[in-house]
Parts: C-alpha cells; structure tokens; sequence
C-alpha cells in the first residue's frame, strides 16, 4: 500500500458559527456581573475588609502592586504551560503504549488509577524532597494532575475508532503504522481535545500547589505571604491574576483546536 487517504481529508472543513467578538463580549458581561454582586454583598451584610474586601480595594492593589504581582504571574505561568507540555507528552506516550502493547495495559492501568487515589498535596512534599524548592517540582506537580485526564480520554479515543475506517484499511493492506497515522490518531484527536481542555482548567491547580508547600516565588508564595499579612484584598488580586491566566490559556487552547481539528463539530 503506497498511499493512504488521511481521515482529515475524509470530513468536511466547518467553522464554529459564533464570532470572537460574542465571546469577548459575553466574558465581559459575566465578568461585569460577578463584580455588581460582589460589591452587592460587600454593601448588603456589611462584611469588613479582612472577611471580603471591596472589588475597588482589590483593583487599587492590584496597581499598586502590578509589578510584584507581574513578576510572580510569570513564574506561575511557566510552571503552569511547562507542566501542560510534560503531562500532555507523557499522556500520549503512555496512550499509545497502551494501545499498541496490551500487556502494558494490563499492568500500567491500575497504577494510573491508585495514583488518582493519592491527594496531591500529600505528594506535594515528597516532590520538595526530591526535587527541591525550585520551578521543577511544580512542573511535575502540574503534569501529574494532568496526566490520567490525558491518557484515559486519549486511549479511550485511540481504541473507539470507527470499525468502518479500520475495516476499509485492513481491506487496503495498511500497515500497523499507516492505520495508527492516517486513522486511529486523527479519530482520537476530537476525544484528546476534551482532554486537553480539562487539563488546562486543572493544571493551575498542580503548580499552586506546589507553590503552598515550599517555594520562594509565584502567585501561591504570594498569596501565603499576603495572608500571613493580612493583606487580604493583596490575595484577591493574586486570585483574581490567576484565574485570569487560567481563563486565558483555555481560550488560547480552545481557539487552536478548534483550527487544528475542524472536523471535531
């Protein structure tokens, strides 16, 4: 067999309906909305500054303090994209171990399962140990709370391909290779992108909390330091930083699958 027809070339090219500018427009509006019922219940039960501080207090720090809290953002950044690049290379070699080897399956699946068993914060300072205070820990951190999301939903579409695909390879006398190549991972990339935009969510969490058991920079460095102060309305803005990264990256991730994998609506 000389040529085989990609799957990618077998569906049609569709473009999401909705337009960059709704989605912007939305996000500010919620955004808008969440800012009116804060200050709402700030006003309504008359909580004092170290319980819930005003969105305004939390805004004027976030000034005056833009160049701390710029500084830390980039370390957690880092950590947060490289522990993304970690876990989703990991997930995918492991998927196809899976896959292609199925003794493998049978002895790496139930590890996979019992380590989701472990809270990361017990692992956390074992990390530490061996690893040490510095930006890897947090790495690993990352890419460990990502990892069984990204195998599991990139085997479960490896191994769900359309049976109508791999019966018309096998009739074309497609090696192993051809078939994973041509078929198998452009069928999976519809399931892996599910994957990938949950690991996105979920990896913050991995690298702040590495940064809560031992660190000396970061936004979670930050934000122990701020409480430890009791510059409450210092943690929101950290808070409010974070959740912006966080947002951000998911959008970013979910506009480039969308391009890469236009056949997945």
């Amino acid at each position: 067999m000389d040529k085989l027809t990609p799957l990618t070339q077998l569906t049609p090219h569709i473009k999401p309906a909705e337009k960059p500018f709704n989605k912007f427009f939305r996000a500010a509006l919620t955004l808008f909305m969440l800012m009116v019922t804060w200050q709402a219940i700030v006003m309504i039960f008359k909580l004092p500054a170290f319980i819930l501080p005003e969105p305004l207090a939390v805004f004027e720090r976030l000034i005056a303090r833009s160049d701390v809290l710029l500084k830390h953002s980039w370390v957690t950044t880092q950590e947060i994209v490289l522990g993304l690049l970690l876990g989703l290379s990991m997930g995918l070699f492991f998927a196809l171990q899976m896959l292609l080897f199925k003794p493998i399956k049978q002895w790496l699946l139930p590890i996979l399962i019992a380590s989701q068993a472990i809270p990361v914060f017990a692992i956390a300072p074992i990390l530490m140990i061996w690893l040490g205070y510095g930006i890897t820990s947090k790495i690993v951190m990352a890419a460990m709370i990502i990892f069984f999301p990204v195998v599991t939903c990139c085997y479960d579409g490896l191994k769900n391909t359309p049976t109508g695909y791999l019966d018309l390879v096998q009739t074309m006398q497609a090696t192993k290779w051809q078939t994973l190549r041509h078929i198998q991972l452009p069928a999976s990339l519809p399931t892996l992108a599910s994957g990938i935009r949950v690991a996105v969510v979920i990896a913050p969490i991995g690298a702040v909390a590495g940064e809560w058991v031992g660190s000396s920079e970061g936004l979670g460095y930050l934000m122990l330091q701020a409480n430890a102060r009791m510059l409450i309305d210092e943690m929101f803005a950290a808070l409010f930083i974070l959740s912006a990264i966080s947002v951000c990256l998911y959008f970013i991730t979910d506009k480039c699958l969308d391009r890469l994998i236009p056949w997945q609506h």
